[in-house]
């Protein structure tokens, strides 16, 4: 018996939709008339956008405001005559020693509070049990509440005089070198000793910074390095540090930036003299920008006042210089730590 022939008129059941269908082909156009429903937008939301962005917006006016104003009032020791200025010398004759005094006592203290931060990190972090982790990190945080003033008489009559029998040692023992060539200074208030009290002062933001660092390191790669074999240190060093460079980094510049800027206590600490000298341990010592302007301002005025405030422009520059090599560097790093992972 045979089957009843299909209605030619009807599409075959396995034809997809807008198949053609006796010679004409049927679509359906996309109704252009149906909008996309957007997610309400909260009234407190747009507050805080715009408490956001006007924060950003004015610390930018804030910061042009003060390279504007450093930069009028600075611009007649430029091209004053030497000897209105101090010391009868042309401004960058006048500046060059205190921008050496600045930057040299600022990596001084880099280079005493950067192992010293990522050692006392590392034991906060990975090595104390939480109690005592915890504590110690509540105490290096109160090292940044402690005024200047404090550090600088504590540099003054605690640190300057128990290090003059170390001065002489270096003196002695490492003399043959720059840096130690004496003859030591009998009141301990050198180079040295500034950098020393500025890598007390930039150690707690330092430590904080790494600690925070350091506890962001995935969890699963730690255990999994120690589940192959290796030791702490070696997880530490194969999965910790490489993963926290751009942090170290990160950290290293904020201390270097506090440490271009301090003013109270170097100038309470350092015996200074307008000089280039690379010996750390002398009594003849190159002054900072910072302490210069706080020592010499009240006594200032004219053309000296402006020198001043050139002076400020310049160590404005150079840490907005510090800065952006920083955010460089971090930026370069970053696709090769372990933070976009």
């Amino acid at each position: 018996m045979t089957q009843p022939a299909a209605n030619s008129g009807s599409p075959s059941s396995g034809s997809p939709p807008g198949a053609s269908q006796g010679g004409s082909s049927v679509t359906e156009p996309p109704n252009k008339y149906v909008r996309k429903k957007r997610s309400p937008v909260r009234l407190g939301d747009r507050i805080f956008s715009g408490a956001a962005v006007g924060a950003g917006i004015l610390i930018l006016v804030a910061l042009a405001a003060v390279a504007v104003f450093l930069l009028i009032e600075g611009l007649p020791a430029f091209t004053a005559d030497p000897s209105d200025l101090p010391g009868d010398q042309n401004f960058w004759s006048f500046v060059g020693p205190l921008l050496f005094g600045t930057v040299f006592a600022a990596v001084i203290a880099l280079l005493i509070a950067t192992p010293l931060s990522i050692g006392i990190a590392l034991f906060i972090s990975h090595y104390a049990p939480r109690r005592l982790a915890q504590g110690l990190g509540y105490l290096i945080d109160l090292l940044a509440a402690i005024p200047s003033v404090v550090y600088g008489l504590w540099g003054i009559f605690f640190l300057a005089p128990h290090a003059v029998p170390v001065f002489r040692w270096l003196e002695k023992y490492l003399g043959w070198l720059p840096f130690f060539d004496g003859p030591t200074s009998a009141t301990g208030r050198t180079m040295l000793t500034a950098g020393l009290v500025l890598a007390v002062m930039i150690l707690p933001i330092m430590t904080a910074v790494n600690r925070e660092v350091f506890l962001q390191t995935p969890r699963l790669q730690e255990e999994a390095s120690l589940a192959l074999g290796a030791t702490r240190y070696e997880m530490i060093r194969m999965t910790v540090l490489p993963f926290a460079q751009s942090g170290i980094v990160s950290s290293s510049m904020l201390g270097l930036g506090r440490a271009l800027g301090e003013t109270l206590a170097v100038a309470m600490v350092l015996s200074a003299t307008d000089v280039v000298s690379f010996d750390v341990i002398s009594s003849t010592n190159s002054s900072t920008i910072a302490a210069n302007i706080a020592l010499d301002f009240p006594e200032s005025s004219g053309i000296r006042l402006n020198a001043l405030i050139a002076s400020g422009l310049v160590l404005f520059a150079v840490t907005f210089f510090v800065n952006y090599v920083a955010r460089a560097i971090v930026n370069r790093r970053r696709e090769f730590s372990g933070a976009n992972a």
